[in-house]
């Protein structure tokens, strides 16, 4: 199996988790005389089952991202944190941005004006260059995971 196919695996895994939560708290409580209609004992069997299988696939996943070496002896799982830590950088950088404008609610010359303490033009270009890198490291990541197998166990580590 690709290592992508193992991430939309995990990404759906993901998704039935959140809804068999969901299912369980729709069940837990009835009224008096009334049935749920799922039983949520089964329905905690089922989301625990899912849970171990998921942890198992995260395992090779991480696996396989820490022992996939690209170019220049990097490892995809470093291209993947270069990646989380722009994402995080871009974050703070359009929160800063969004945060610099602010509407006027002046009613008279004796009320608070607000000034800027940032360039936002700077700030937006710094972003955009970052949402550049952004891109292009995901371009790299994905094509990347369509290319390898998933390790299946630590001997192929």
């Amino acid at each position: 199996m690709k290592l992508a196919e193992a991430l939309l695996i995990r990404s759906d895994q993901q998704k039935k988790i959140s809804s068999l939560k969901q299912r369980i708290n729709n069940n837990v409580l009835v009224q008096e005389g009334n049935e749920p209609s799922e039983d949520p004992h089964q329905l905690l069997i089922e989301l625990f089952n899912l849970i171990s299988e998921q942890q198992k696939l995260i395992y090779k996943i991480n696996l396989t991202n820490a022992n996939t070496m690209v170019e220049h002896n990097t490892s995809l799982l470093e291209l993947i944190m270069q990646r989380d830590a722009a994402v995080e950088r871009h974050k703070v950088l359009m929160s800063t941005i969004e945060h610099a404008h602010r509407e006027p609610d002046r009613y008279s010359s004796r009320e608070i004006k607000w000034n800027k303490t940032v360039i936002v033009s700077n700030l937006q270009k710094q972003g955009d260059d970052i949402a550049s890198k952004i891109r292009d490291l995901n371009i790299h990541i994905q094509a990347t995971n369509w290319n390898i197998e998933l390790i299946n166990d630590i001997k192929e580590a």
